[in-house]
C-alpha cells in the first residue's frame, strides 16, 4: 500500500525513501520509524517495534524492506561475529562499532584515522581495499560496574575482621 504524506504523519521519513528512489509504503515506513528510535536493531526487533502499531506487517515485510534500505544506501546493516545482524540508519561516514561480551549493547565508535579505510592491509592480495570494518569487543560502562562488584565484595570479604565474617 503506498501512503500519502498526509497518511503517516512524517514527512521526512517519506523524503527520505523517495530519496533513495523507493515507494513510501506502509511497512517500509514504520520500519524507517523503529530505527530512526532504535539503532543497531535485529530484524526480530524491529518487527517488534514495528507489529505494536501495526500488526498488519508480517516479519518477512521487515525483512524485505531491510533489504531494500540496504540496497538503496539507506540502512546499513552490520553483523557482529556470533550475533544477529543488526540495523542502522548512520550511513556514509566511516565509522566503527564496540559490542558488548556481556549484555551485547552496541555503540558508535568514531574512527580513528577519520577517512576509509582506516586499516591499511601489509598486501591487499589485488584487491582495491575501500573500507574497514573495525569491531570492537568488550564491556559497556554498565557491565564493567557489574564485573567489577564480585571483585570488590570479594577484597571486602578477605579484609574483614573474623568475627564479622559469616
Amino acid at each position: 500500500m503506498e501512503l500519502g504524506d498526509a497518511e503517516h504523519g512524517d514527512t521526512a521519513s517519506a523524503a527520505l525513501l523517495r530519496s533513495a528512489g523507493l515507494r513510501v509504503t506502509s511497512p517500509r515506513h514504520a520500519v524507517i520509524e523503529a530505527l530512526r528510535e532504535r539503532a543497531h536493531a535485529s530484524a526480530e526487533e524491529l518487527f517488534a517495534h514495528v507489529a505494536r502499531h501495526r500488526p498488519e506487517t508480517s516479519l518477512q515485510s521487515v525483512y524485505n524492506a531491510l533489504g531494500d534500505f540496504v540496497d538503496a544506501g539507506l540502512v546499513r546493516r552490520i553483523e557482529p561475529a556470533g550475533r544477529p545482524r543488526l540495523y542502522e540508519l548512520r550511513v556514509g561516514d566511516n565509522h566503527h562499532h564496540a559490542v558488548c561480551t556481556s549484555c551485547g549493547a552496541v555503540a558508535d565508535i568514531e574512527c580513528a584515522t577519520g577517512v576509509a579505510p582506516c586499516l591499511v592491509p601489509a598486501d591487499t592480495a589485488g584487491f582495491v581495499i575501500r573500507t574497514a570494518e573495525v569491531t570492537y569487543w568488550g564491556l559497556c560502562s554498565a557491565c564493567a560496574v557489574r564485573a567489577a562488584r564480585p571483585a570488590e565484595d570479594a577484597v571486602l570479604a578477605d579484609t574483614a575482621p573474623a568475627s564479622d565474617r559469616h
